[in-house]
């Protein structure tokens, strides 16, 4: 059983071990939430999670993570990031490659595209120098015709961080198979996890078939011996170039309300990028221990919407207003008007922990203090910014906003 104060801003798992198979075989443990009249700082109060008892259809065996070990591979490898241009997802491959570099393996990033086009000036491309700098390669090109961007190179590992359906993915994995790799990595998404009324997602939940996604883990794993699959959520850290605490920042510094939908208490999961990099080269590292496997690439902790604003606040030393909306009765896109998905949304690392002896490092109070410093440092706490859609939902609700 879970208790819930009213003014809880974070969750804190307490994992089960368990045993992975390949996409939508597993069921998963649920949790149940009744609410708790006791009072707490907002910021301090937690929710613990212990998963009630649960059956694997396929398998009757549980690995423990207490028992097992993981022995890291003396190998080096060569590493291909095969790097999406824009989006979220760019700036995964960055922190991969430095972390692979740092850890001593061979690493060529490729880059959906032109190296002169404007996408190139803005983070994290604009800091590729830093791979460079410790040794890593970094090329542009047409992924369809991989094999004249990496001018004839051979690697034992592949990771494509760039296609999100078949069509996209397919040339990279062929290629990778007629050139002998031997190891390939896909980042996928959470977001193709069928909607649960009993969260957190696990590996093994039902997966939405028509997703593009769905068609690439497939296709992997029909192909290659050994594949690996990443479903990462939402990110943090330097170099991203899609908001996320930075759209809670633009509005707290200059003290706006900050408008969410629904009742604020929906869950979600945000992770710091260099816990998805670590992930993904534990797998390198451990390949069949990694083989075949599904993980969901997370932190270990969920958050709740309206403690992401209150963290935020207290990364930026400032005050924050939040007023709850219904997004139909304002007229507005929930989508376009809010960075995070209105319901309970958020995924449980089990696999990693388990099965690579992975752990979270992200600390939401602390990482966010970092990211407002940058935010800072960059000016756009200064920069002019329009609220349109936050003045339509402010002016339905007959909040104020100040000059």
């Amino acid at each position: 059983m879970a208790t819930l104060a009213p003014s809880s801003s974070t969750l804190l798992f307490s994992n089960l071990p368990s045993n992975l198979s390949p996409p939508s075989l597993l069921s998963s443990p649920r949790i149940s939430l009744s609410s708790s009249s006791s009072q707490s700082s907002p910021l301090s109060s937690f929710l613990s999670i212990s998963p009630t008892s649960f059956t694997y259809p396929t398998f009757s065996r549980r690995i423990s993570s207490s028992t097992f070990t993981v022995k890291a591979s003396a190998a080096k490898k060569k590493a291909l990031i095969v790097n999406t241009n824009s989006g979220g997802h760019a700036v995964i491959g960055f922190y991969f490659a430095k972390e692979l570099l740092g850890s001593g393996h061979e690493v060529t990033i490729m880059t959906v595209g032109d190296q002169n086009s404007d996408k190139m000036k803005k983070p994290p491309f604009s800091r590729f120098s830093e791979i460079v700098s410790a040794g890593g390669r970094t090329v542009w090109g047409d992924p369809a015709e991989i094999g004249k961007a990496v001018e004839g190179a051979t690697f034992d590992v592949v990771l494509d961080n760039n296609g999100k359906d078949l069509d996209a993915v397919r040339p990279v994995a062929d290629w990778s198979k007629s050139a002998g790799v031997e190891q390939f990595l896909f980042i996928s998404s959470a977001g193709i996890y069928v909607p649960t009324d009993e969260p957190p997602h696990v590996e093994g939940d039902a997966v939405k078939e028509s997703a593009g996604h769905v068609g690439v883990e497939k296709y992997i794993a029909e192909i290659f011996s050994s594949w690996a699959v990443f479903r990462p959520q939402y990110m943090i850290g330097s170099g991203n170039n899609k908001d996320c605490e930075e759209w809670f920042f633009d509005r707290i510094v200059r003290k706006r309300p900050v408008p969410i939908p629904g009742s604020g208490m929906q869950l979600t999961n945000i992770a710091h990028v260099r816990d998805l990099s670590s992930m993904l080269t534990a797998a390198v590292e451990n390949p069949e221990t990694a083989s075949n496997k599904i993980f969901n690439c997370v932190s270990d902790r969920a958050v709740t919407l309206d403690g992401m604003a209150k963290l935020c606040a207290q990364a930026a030393g400032l005050s924050v207003e939040i007023v709850h909306y219904d997004p139909k009765a304002v007229g507005v896109d929930a989508k376009k008007a809010f960075p995070f998905r209105n319901m309970h949304f958020y995924a449980e690392p089990r696999a990693a922990k388990d099965i690579l002896g992975w752990r979270a490092t992200t600390n939401l109070p602390e990482d966010l203090k970092e990211r407002f410093d940058e935010y800072v440092k960059i000016g756009r706490d200064k920069k002019q910014m329009k609220f349109e859609i936050d003045d339509k939902i402010l002016e339905s609700l007959k909040v104020p906003v100040a000059a």
